[in-house]
């Protein structure tokens, strides 16, 4: 089957499932993506009441005044580094003050928590800002942290899809069935880590690892994309002709605040890239990294799907994590099978107490050994990347020790809740459909196995 040149930049090169996609469109519409944060007490972030919690909030005692205030930030086509950034200006304080358990998709209506310091109701309350709500729900020990997320409960609208509405649901409930019988959803980094409009922020990444700043900070700056707003693209063909920080300044359109912060240190600074990235909020800087991070993974994911290697099986090698009661990986738990311990680890998976992860490439974290590992190494001289480059010396901060990642998660409380006639093109379909998937794991990458899509773009990735 047919992959996107797009997503073959991304590192995914396969699909796991070989039903017929459905094809259609994603995203036409704020409502048509809706994410809600599930946290590890069983608490869910409503999206479209967010003055109703389902469940008594379980993160620490409340009491008045005293604590960190728990909110639910319900948004609609909002950054989350943005969102922040805003509610923190109304609010008249320092954006570290406020914490958050997961980013959201910004096409999207989302709902999470949030944590804000030192703050109170009152002062939420007075928060004006279009398409956010922040609703206080009351004062917790702890500040929020990726720790308290179990995962986001999806609700989506498939729209624009050509198949009759049996074809539809045989399609979509086949596609599910494969998924379950392979051990779970592939857990590739999904298209919005790297950016559908510019695919760039992995290859800003594998500069920054090598020592390259000025190609990081140009590739971020001047790469243009046929996708992105013609202005946007217009001018980072100028400053990539030019290098004329100063005009660039004046020339790029004001919604490229990232770029616009590097270009006013270029312009009194022009040969201090170092410096100029530096100006980025330090979770963008970390992102680019972990761009990189994303992109191995999903090599190393895509070719042992590839080579025939199973996700719900073990060889000797490979790296298992043992799994909590609430369904989430231990973080400290983990182990290299080996040839003495092959049997009673597979039967451990089978038992799903344990399960199989690729590494996530750091200058702590090794290669898979084995095939496995073969693979894995083969990527990487490849790509002309070691671990000890994830220490990265100018910015020591954003380095990273590098971890374990699960190869499949399970797809939780799937359900096809309707199939329309689409209220566009009446003539077509529209599937409406929910689940709910853990922590760090991309609903795109569910939807791209349904939907089989060639033009990632168009398909509103």
């Amino acid at each position: 089957m047919q992959i996107s040149r797009l997503e073959k930049l991304m590192g995914i090169e396969v699909y796991a499932t070989h039903s017929q996609g459905i094809g259609g469109i994603i995203k036409c519409t704020a409502e048509d993506f809706i994410v809600e944060e599930l946290l590890v007490d069983g608490s869910k972030a409503n999206a479209k009441k967010t003055l109703e919690i389902e469940k008594e909030l379980a993160l620490g005692a409340k009491s008045a005044h005293t604590g960190y205030l728990l909110c639910v930030l319900a948004k609609r086509n909002w950054d989350t580094f943005i969102a922040v950034k805003n509610i923190a200006s109304r609010l008249g304080i320092n954006p570290s003050r406020i914490q958050i358990a997961g980013i959201k998709d910004a096409r999207a209506l989302t709902a999470q928590f949030v944590t804000i310091a030192d703050v109170s109701p009152d002062n939420v309350f007075q928060i004006c800002l279009k398409d956010v709500t922040i609703q206080p729900v009351g004062y917790v020990r702890s500040q929020l942290s990726s720790y308290y997320l179990l995962g986001n409960n999806f609700t989506v609208a498939i729209n624009d899809i050509r198949h009759t509405e049996s074809s539809v649901r045989k399609q979509i409930e086949e596609t599910v069935a494969e998924i379950e019988a392979i051990g779970g959803v592939p857990n590739f980094f999904g298209h919005q880590r790297f950016g559908t409009t510019r695919p760039i922020t992995h290859l800003v990444g594998k500069y920054l690892i090598k020592g390259e700043f000025q190609k990081a900070v140009m590739r971020f700056l001047a790469k243009p994309s046929v996708n992105e707003h013609p202005e946007s693209m217009e001018a980072r063909q100028k400053l990539q002709a030019t290098q004329d920080f100063e005009k660039a300044l004046k020339e790029f359109p004001k919604q490229l605040r990232y770029e616009r912060l590097m270009l006013r240190h270029l312009a009194q600074k022009p040969n201090d890239f170092t410096g100029a990235f530096r100006k980025l909020p330090i979770k963008l800087q970390l992102l680019f990294l972990q761009a990189c991070q994303s992109y191995l993974f999903n090599r190393f994911l895509s070719a042992r799907i590839m080579k025939g290697l199973p996700l719900n099986d073990v060889e000797v090698g490979d790296y298992v994590v043992r799994m909590e009661r609430t369904g989430l990986p231990s973080p400290t738990v983990q182990t290299q099978v080996s040839s003495e311990t092959l049997g009673e680890i597979r039967k451990c998976v089978q038992e799903g107490k344990m399960k199989l992860a690729l590494p996530l490439i750091g200058f702590r974290q090794k290669t898979s050994r084995g095939f496995q590992g073969e693979i894995e190494q083969q990527i990487l001289d490849e790509e002309g990347i070691r671990p000890v480059n994830f220490k990265i010396k100018k910015i020591p901060e954003i380095s990273s020790r590098g971890r374990l990642r699960l190869a499949a998660v399970s797809l939780s409380n799937f359900s096809l809740r309707k199939i329309l006639n689409d209220p566009v093109t009446p003539k077509r379909r529209r599937a409406e459909i929910s689940f709910a998937l853990p922590r760090g794991a991309y609903a795109t990458i569910v939807l791209r196995e349904i939907m089989k899509t060639r033009n990632l773009v168009k398909a509103g990735f």
